[in-house]
């Protein structure tokens, strides 16, 4: 096609689950509820992190980090979403377009790198118990944390701006239920090479590469806790450690598909719900596996309410 041939698309219209027009109303109901609870579980543990100075520590200092991410995650997609199901109004332009999928990937390759953070941090606990406060000390933390959101600031640009840079000729149509990149490539009529080919690196060295560091730690953190002679010191050693690598492996199980696979390797169909997958479980059972699964953090929740019944008891 030739460049004076191309006509440009500066709106779009997000299809979303059109195809499923009688479930409409309970779709949006669903999400809506889900969006909620996403919401409400990690701002409970958020608050319950920040109120309880037991909990001041370099893990939990990344999970409240963690527990923004996810927030911020849904909050990309959702919102949106829900505002088309209930007002049938699916259009977005452009520039909404691309500043969904910067801040989606800016989200995404954080909660990538904060994971490897985690680990990173039980590996010292466990493998280098003397040197930990040391090692994760008041400063340190707050450096990796920021390192995280800084890298992943950086690393959601090049996507963002070589999409702009596409001509959108083929169709107005996103069949997806927000603006994905891999959906909004399909409508280009221009060559996407650069951006596939970018996508696999990015998406070798800061998708696998922090999933490969994940792995290595874990190994090591294993192979000390089995070296534990007490039954009761092994436990406790890896209940730490439990509640992290079952995120690690809920994020990484859901999002990889998705996005280390060539963009023709699903049908839209397919992708939208890997999409939907990847985009409500982490957020959605990120605060039931914190909160069922950690000692300290339920420790911490029984002493809030041991001290709001005292409050409340107060003449």
């Amino acid at each position: 096609m030739e460049k004076e041939n191309l006509t440009s698309v500066e709106n779009f219209l997000i299809v979303g689950f059109s195809d499923l027009p009688r479930l409409q109303i309970l779709l949006a109901s669903v999400f809506t509820l889900v969006y909620l609870m996403i919401l409400i579980g990690n701002l409970f543990i958020m608050s319950i992190i920040y109120s309880s100075p037991t909990l001041h520590t370099p893990m939990y200092f990344f999970l409240l980090n963690l527990s923004f991410v996810d927030i911020g995650f849904i909050s990309v997609t959702f919102p949106q979403m829900i505002v088309h199901f209930f007002l049938k109004n699916s259009r977005i332009s452009l520039t909404e377009c691309l500043l969904q999928i910067y801040f989606f990937l800016l989200l995404v390759v954080t909660e990538i790198l904060l994971l490897a953070v985690m680990a990173f941090d039980r590996y010292v606990a466990i493998c280098n118990p003397l040197h930990y406060v040391t090692i994760m000390n008041k400063s340190r933390c707050p450096q990796l944390a920021a390192g995280c959101w800084f890298s992943a600031l950086i690393l959601a640009l090049p996507h963002t701006l070589l999409m702009s840079q596409l001509s959108y000729c083929q169709s107005h149509t996103i069949n997806h239920f927000f603006c994905d990149f891999s959906a909004l490539m399909k409508l280009s009529c221009t060559g996407i090479y650069i951006i596939e080919t970018l996508n696999y690196s990015l998406g070798s060295t800061f998708g696998l590469g922090p999933f490969i560091s994940i792995i290595i730690s874990y190994m090591k953190i294993i192979s000390v806790i089995l070296k534990i002679k007490s039954t009761e010191g092994r436990k406790k050693a890896f209940s730490t450690c439990a509640s992290h690598l079952t995120v690690v492996i809920l994020f990484y199980g859901s999002i990889s598909p998705t996005y280390l696979s060539p963009t023709s390797t699903f049908s839209m169909k397919e992708n939208k719900i890997l999409s939907l997958l990847y985009t409500t479980l982490p957020p959605l059972c990120n605060p039931i596996i914190y909160s069922l699964n950690n000692t300290e953090f339920k420790h911490a929740l029984r002493k809030k309410k041991e001290k709001e019944r005292v409050w409340t008891t107060k003449p």
